[in-house]
């Protein structure tokens, strides 16, 4: 039976309480964490995606479907959870409606149950053009973004130049508005050589989404406030990982907004004492999309990955870097976030190998560090300092107890945790809610 409803939302029952739980990747972005906030929201009651925009995707695997979101919190896949998009979020309205499409066509239901901020700010195709044509203009110093606009958003918010969802769900306002942005970036534009875009096909896309947007968009602050008043557990949905946080990531090769468990709280308006516990989650090997340093970066364990299907990306379709297990990486992740509880994904990804090596320091110049260098420039010259365990040589994907994984799998996740400095909770074996083992 549902329990207590608050401000008209019902609430569903859960089989325990969960404490407010802000979950990280503990890599640089694509550890799983969609699947992991997927079966967290079982005993969560409001799922909130706070930073990032259509840049990040998460796939999640419900009863043989697959669902890729990019923008839409995954507790949406489950009845009964409310699902935010805060204020930290820059939405591409289009890109939201399509998506919002996609789930009522799978029988989601979103009326009651998911919520955008109104104070998010807004991406408009001017930034998606300044994205592309400012990566083209590195030439092979590129970042390797989506070009999806959602640094030069992040840069009209610093700038206090950015529009707001509350400004384009009022036509009149966001024409006037829209009118004055567009004018000046088509100056911008036309500097770099590209086409101006067109004030009038731009305001009728976008107050078309915004129309359909509008009742969805509300205060989401007081609306998550109103939900801790009420004991309802909340779950803080991390996008992209933590070494792509723009100023505690490989920088300048990160995204542009504040991907650590910081980032939680500025970007929903919920105070860091109203946090329970933080939760970090890793691959049981390392990837990352896009250029910058990836030391442990090895052309054996990129090539079985994608040969068994695995690592393209979730956004872009494209092949992730692979390397193995950063403990350097994932131990200052852990200081950074402040990680109280471990989750690896994956596992069974490294079932077929003979031997598995770990980072537990890099070397350069004669230096060894035990922490992940501010200089991008020493990062890019760092040799890892390998730990070599011995593999399973078993597959792992069908079991579901902690007790059922081969002992070498237990004692390798074991020694990953120990380097991490944080305790192991869940481990992964498959996309499956199903193939999740709690320890």
């Amino acid at each position: 039976m549902p329990r207590t409803n608050y401000r008209g939302f019902l609430v569903s029952a859960k089989p325990e309480f969960m404490a407010n739980i802000i979950l990280v990747g503990a890599q640089w972005g694509d550890e799983g964490k969609g699947k992991v906030i997927d079966v967290l929201t079982e005993k969560a009651d409001v799922v909130v995606r706070s930073q990032g925009g259509n840049n990040a995707g998460h796939t999640v695997h419900v009863g043989g479907t697959k669902y890729v979101l990019h923008l839409v919190p995954s507790g949406v896949l489950r009845e009964n959870k409310i699902c935010v998009i805060g204020n930290g979020v820059v939405i591409d309205p289009v890109g939201l409606v399509k998506e919002l499409d996609g789930l009522l066509a799978f029988g989601v239901k979103l009326e009651g149950h998911f919520f955008i901020s109104e104070t998010a700010h807004v991406v408009l195709p001017y930034h998606r053009s300044l994205d592309e044509q400012r990566e083209n203009l590195k030439g092979e110093h590129k970042i390797g973004t989506t070009k999806r606009g959602i640094g030069p958003a992040y840069g009209d918010k610093a700038a206090r130049t950015g529009i707001r969802v509350l400004d384009l769900v009022k036509p009149e306002r966001f024409a006037v508005l829209l009118e004055q942005r567009i004018r000046e970036q088509n100056e911008v534009l036309k500097a770099f050589g590209a086409q101006p875009l067109s004030f009038v096909q731009v305001l009728a896309e976008y107050q078309a989404a915004g129309a359909r947007l509008q009742p969805f968009v509300t205060n989401t602050v007081t609306l998550l406030h109103d939900a801790l008043k009420r004991k309802a557990s909340l779950l803080f949905e991390g996008a992209q990982g933590t070494f792509l946080d723009i100023d505690h990531g490989t920088y300048p090769f990160v995204t542009s907004s504040n991907t650590t468990s910081g980032g939680a709280c500025t970007g929903s308006g919920v105070p860091p004492n109203r946090i329970d516990k933080v939760v970090g989650v890793v691959k049981a090997y390392t990837t990352r999309v896009g250029e910058g340093p990836l030391p442990t970066e090895n052309a054996e364990i990129a090539d079985l990955l994608h040969g068994m299907g695995r690592e393209f990306g979730a956004t872009t379709g494209r092949p992730r870097r692979c390397g193995w297990f950063d403990a350097v990486a994932t131990r200052h992740a852990a200081m950074v976030n402040g990680i109280d509880e471990l989750t690896v994904t994956n596992l069974d990804g490294l079932d077929t190998l003979d031997t598995i090596k770990v980072a537990v320091a890099y070397e350069v110049d004669g230096k060894r560090y035990d922490y992940v260098p501010s200089d991008i420039q020493v990062l890019s010259r760092c040799q890892p300092v390998y730990e070599e365990f011995p593999g399973w040589k078993t597959e792992t994907s069908q079991v579901s107890e902690w007790k059922g994984l081969p002992a070498k799998a237990r004692s390798y996740l074991k020694a990953i945790a120990k380097l991490t400095g944080a305790k192991l909770t869940i481990v992964s074996v498959g996309p499956g809610r199903e193939q999740t083992i709690f320890l």
